[in-house]
């Protein structure tokens, strides 16, 4: 199968509390051709999350041996816990065609992009970050310490932006939802990705 016959991968990340999984959720129930990325994780399960579903949670000793036997697309350490895109389920998913979305950190998202560079890289960004430090406080799952760390590397992975495609500010869920939904349309619309394909016309006259 070519480039121009395969699924297409978006990848969606931005800093902590901006939103992804929110706005994941909604993306899924709006388009139900949207195949998400499950992400496995070394972090416990906060409240109401499923696994399977939310993550694969798994022991850090279990990550590790997942890291040693190459299972993984990318994989980060973040604030001490380990995440990982299983990668098997990602490249069946786009050789059959289907579009592909991963919610990963910046650190990830940067080892997808130089192992897979036919990516669509999508930053989140939040409103101002007086709001994403009330998201993330409104968590009510990490004191202030935890807090102030997760906001100084937001910072950092902020400034890093410049390496996506495009950037969707999640003010509304809706909007930011309707917005990914136009990338992936015009994503589609590419000449690159259909040239190839149509110009087989001529040649078959």
């Amino acid at each position: 199968m070519t480039q121009e016959e395969t699924g297409l991968l978006f990848v969606i990340s931005g800093p902590s509390g901006v939103g992804k999984g929110t706005v994941g959720a909604a993306l899924r129930k709006k388009n139900k051709k949207v195949v998400y990325s499950v992400s496995a994780t070394s972090r416990s399960p906060r409240p109401g999350e499923i696994d399977g579903e939310t993550y694969f949670f798994k022991t850090k000793e279990e990550f590790e041996a997942m890291i040693e036997a190459g299972e993984f697309l990318e994989w980060a350490q973040y604030i001490h816990h380990y995440y990982g895109t299983p990668k098997k389920f990602v490249f069946e998913q786009l050789e059959m065609g289907n579009d592909v979305f991963l919610e990963i950190e910046v650190q990830g998202a940067m080892q997808v992009k130089k192992s897979y560079p036919h990516g669509i890289f999508i930053f989140l960004l939040p409103p101002d970050m007086e709001e994403l430090r009330q998201r993330i406080k409104n968590r009510g799952t990490e004191d202030d310490e935890v807090i102030a760390r997760r906001l100084s590397v937001a910072r950092e992975e902020i400034e890093m932006m410049r390496n996506y495609d495009y950037v969707v500010v999640n003010d509304q869920v809706d909007l930011a939802v309707s917005r990914i939904e136009a990338i992936i349309t015009a994503e589609h619309c590419r000449q690159e990705r259909t040239y190839n394909r149509y110009i087989k016309w001529f040649k078959e006259e």
